[in-house]
């Protein structure tokens, strides 16, 4: 049983069809890049997963279970974090703050409430110790290697990116979407960066 299936997504924003019936699972361990040209879907298939959207169509399952997010917190408590390449990291702040980015701690003096630095550094370094890296809490953010930690750990991970030697070199499969709909869903081994890149541009209509 896949840890986290979707069946039938769609997303409607009025006449836009943004996803189309989408059909994805992920296996607990397993890293799949989900690519895509701007505009083919990733992003709003990624913000259904974590409870951003809810889905027009379609079910999420996790462990076989259905499961409906109403907002990002209800994603977050089923364990749900999506990874994101460079653009939804912030390289000009510390590891520490990449993760606590939109959720930092505080503590309050009063009325007043003051980002609690102390709390999340020592939290990530918690964080860090458990997946043996090698990155501090006050380290610029590093990706690659922290995904190859969780995956090890037995964490599915879903790594939208437009590069494409950094998915073939951590990611187990390759999804592609193009116009809303899922045009490949294909093991690495099995796939090429040219092959990808046809169906990102629609040279390749399907694989």
């Amino acid at each position: 049983m896949a840890l986290l299936e979707l069946s039938g997504i769609a997303k409607h924003f009025g006449a836009i069809e943004a996803l189309k019936g989408v059909d994805l699972s992920i296996e607990s361990g397993e890293v799949v890049g989900l690519m895509g040209d701007n505009g083919a879907g990733k992003s709003t298939l990624v913000r259904v997963i974590a409870g951003n959207f809810r889905p027009s169509e379609g079910e999420i399952r996790l462990g076989g279970e259905v499961k409906h997010f109403h907002k990002p917190v209800d994603a977050r408590a089923e364990g749900i974090e999506v990874v994101y390449q460079d653009l939804a990291l912030c390289d000009n702040l510390t590891a520490a703050a990449n993760v606590f980015l939109g959720r930092e701690l505080k503590k309050s003096f009063g009325p007043v409430q003051v980002l609690d630095y102390a709390a999340m550094y020592a939290r990530v370094a918690e964080l860090f110790n458990e997946l043996k890296s090698e990155t501090r809490p006050r380290d610029l953010v590093k990706v690659l290697d922290l995904i190859r930690r969780l995956r090890d750990r037995g964490i599915a991970v879903v790594l939208i990116s437009h590069r494409m030697p950094d998915v073939f070199a951590v990611c187990d499969r390759v999804v592609v979407m193009r116009r809303g709909n899922k045009v490949a869903d294909k093991t690495i081994g099995l796939t090429s960066p040219e092959e990808v890149t046809g169906l990102i541009t629609g040279a390749i209509h399907l694989a």
